[in-house]
């Protein structure tokens, strides 16, 4: 084992000095590794506690202004601000403020570490199969003081132990149409009360996300191209709305709820560059694009939805909103004027 982590970290060191640009996710696949192997052989890590995860979470909010880094493979969210509230019940946490909001599901959450990077250092969290599942950076107005205790107190004790990476979780096949009681599965669609409640309806109906939106009831989910998208975005900018940017994988959901000013686009990137808010959209991964309806106790919720290939949620773009209160005008309006 210890044989094998020198080889890695020799073969990582090697990697880099010839591709000193790539970014260590893609420099993970490229080695045929995790990025939560190539981060722990890197040379200023330090292993935190995996078993103490909640803890680290809870301690986090001494660390005052951060930025926080959610991604998947083909979208980026980092949001800056400040963890002031984090609640855990059971495997799931919530951190939920006016600028750092977070859907946690712990039970995915097995590796910790603190990173430095040339100046960067940050807290780092990735899941049994080793992939990121969340980053927390300091700034330079952090408090590096409570980082470097919680670097002390939750510092593991066998730093050189070589980590037990799992395979990634299978995807469920997706079941034929035609096994699903499409009929029912509408009228259960027409009734839901709450946004929330969708996760809950795809279970019941043993049925993915995009075969739902293939079978929604008619004038619930249609197709945008991408352009439209891109036409969307611009006029968020351009009217100074507020919408809610969702993005996340298997471990964490980040939300930005705010206006989006800055668009710039570089290479294949769609980015949103904000002092507070940035996104890095993947454009050539992107599949399919839906405008999702779906009921309330308030009425109709529209959703933007952007998947890959595989099926998978890449980001999500909602009006600004709380519950117990109506969708905005203004987010329909833009929609209604583009598709």
């Amino acid at each position: 084992m210890e044989n094998t982590t020198i080889a890695l970290k020799e073969q990582y060191e090697s990697f880099k000095a010839a591709n000193p640009r790539v970014r260590i996710r893609d420099a993970a696949k490229q080695l045929g590794v995790s990025e939560a192997e190539l981060v722990a052989v890197s040379p200023q890590t330090i292993p935190l506690k995996g078993d103490h995860i909640q803890e680290i979470l809870k301690a986090v909010p001494t660390l005052g202004y951060v930025m926080a880094l959610t991604r998947n493979d083909f979208a980026v969210h980092e949001r800056k601000g400040e963890y002031r509230k984090v609640g855990v019940n059971g495997h799931i946490g919530l951190v939920v403020n006016p600028d750092i909001d977070l859907r946690l599901f712990l039970h995915q959450w097995k590796f910790a570490f603190a990173v430095e990077e040339g100046e960067r250092r940050s807290i780092q969290f990735f899941g049994g199969d080793g992939e990121a599942i969340h980053k927390i950076y300091i700034q330079e107005n952090s408090n590096v003081a409570a980082y470097e205790q919680l670097i002390r107190t939750f510092k593991a004790e066998e730093t050189d132990k070589p980590l037990s990476i799992e395979d990634s979780p299978a995807k469920p096949e997706e079941k034929p149409d035609s096994e699903i009681n499409a009929k029912a599965f509408q009228e259960a669609w027409l009734a839901l009360q709450d946004t929330h409640d969708f996760h809950g309806l795809l279970r019941t109906y043993g049925i993915t996300r995009t075969q739902a939106l293939r079978l929604a009831p008619g004038g619930h989910a249609y197709r945008m191209e991408l352009p439209v998208l891109k036409t969307i975005l611009t006029q968020i900018s351009e009217r100074n709305l507020e919408i809610m940017v969702f993005i996340g994988n298997r471990g964490c959901i980040q939300i930005h709820t705010g206006q989006m000013k800055k668009l710039v686009q570089t290479g294949p990137w769609f980015n949103v560059l904000d002092p507070e808010f940035n996104m890095h959209l993947r454009e050539d991964a992107i599949e399919k694009i839906w405008v999702v309806k779906k009921p309330t106790a308030e009425g109709l919720v529209t959703s933007i939805e952007v998947y890959d290939a595989a099926g998978d949620l890449i980001v999500q773009f909602f009006g600004k909103r709380k519950p117990g209160i109506p969708e905005r005008e203004d987010w329909r309006q833009v929609i209604a004027d583009f598709t």
